[in-house]
């Protein structure tokens, strides 16, 4: 099979190209670079079935001979999409048009990475996938929630009007090797601010929670998910809650650091609970994380250290 994986230089989509390239498949990856880091993929273009192009979604693209598609072409971090608000919804319709019109071309499946995000700040806990979400459309994190959103709009009137094989992945937090260490996110902050002898930032009073699921453990989710016949929503996260003071102390285990803390003040409309309900994921894809947060910080750290 030979996929297409657009953002696929970025965080989850590098790995992503890994796991299909280790199991025999081509790919084709497409990042336009502006979150994505090209060293991420560097090393697979050696690989004869690996192919790299550098391109802007926002604008057509025309592939021939593809087979499937994972579309993770956002910015998913708030420092990346808040950076340029405008162009991130952009990425949740006019990119997301051009790579409807490519799977509706040539009548292949396609997955959209879409996020626990569109849940906002959630009053449902855990978030089952019927849950319609607590979004402020004119937030700070508008652009990245409401443009998901529309994303998964799409999807689904595409399905009904061309017939489209649509998968649709509500990721939540997801951390490992190849996470950019300036990219805001919890877990890449507190590893780099241990590895360096900083206090680790936390926002809020740090008892407001997430749910962490390693890299390795997404991917499996992804692709079963794509190899499914399931064409609406599911939740791909790990429903161990914690929150960010214990994220911080086991992030002082796993880096063997004496920790400190710094609190600053809580982002606007910053979620205060969230972790997901996998009882589709687990019923339809027959799919549960298995990496322990423990293991998962050991891998990650260990990616960090030879980074810095």
């Amino acid at each position: 099979m030979r996929y297409l994986v657009t953002g696929g230089a970025g965080f989850i989509g590098s790995n992503l190209c890994r796991r299909l390239l280790d199991d025999g498949h081509k790919v084709f990856c497409l990042d336009d670079l502006s979150t994505g880091n090209y060293s991420n993929v560097e090393n697979l273009c050696t690989n004869p079935n690996f192919e790299f192009l550098k391109h802007d979604l926002t604008k057509p693209f025309f592939p021939d001979k593809i087979d499937g598609i994972f579309n993770l072409a956002c910015p998913a971090s708030p420092v990346h999409y808040q950076y340029n608000q405008i162009r991130t919804l952009k990425m949740g319709t006019l990119a997301m048009y051009n790579v409807l019109g490519i799977a509706s071309r040539l009548k292949i499946p396609i997955l959209q990475a879409s996020t626990s995000e569109i849940y906002g700040d959630p009053e449902v806990h855990p978030q089952p996938e019927s849950y319609w979400g607590n979004v402020n459309p004119i937030g700070p994190r508008a652009c990245y929630d409401e443009g998901k959103r529309v994303a998964e709009s799409l999807c689904i009137a595409y399905k009904a009007s061309h017939g489209i094989s649509i998968r649709i992945a509500r990721i939540f937090n997801t951390y490992g090797p190849f996470m950019d260490p300036k990219d805001g996110r919890v877990v890449s902050n507190f590893i780099v601010q241990a590895l360096r002898g900083e206090e680790l930032t936390i926002y809020g009073n740090g008892k407001q929670t997430r749910s962490f699921c390693f890299i390795d453990d997404l991917v499996d989710g992804l692709i079963s998910l794509l190899n499914s016949n399931y064409e609406s929503p599911v939740n791909l996260g790990n429903p161990n809650e914690c929150t960010m003071l214990q994220l911080a102390e086991e992030v002082g285990k796993s880096t063997s650091k004496q920790i400190s803390i710094v609190n600053k003040e809580l982002p606007i409309d910053d979620p205060k609970r969230r972790c997901p309900d996998i009882t589709l994921a687990q019923e339809k894809l027959n799919w549960s994380p298995q990496i322990k947060l423990d293991e998962g910080l050991k891998k990650t750290v260990n990616w960090f250290t030879k980074l810095l």
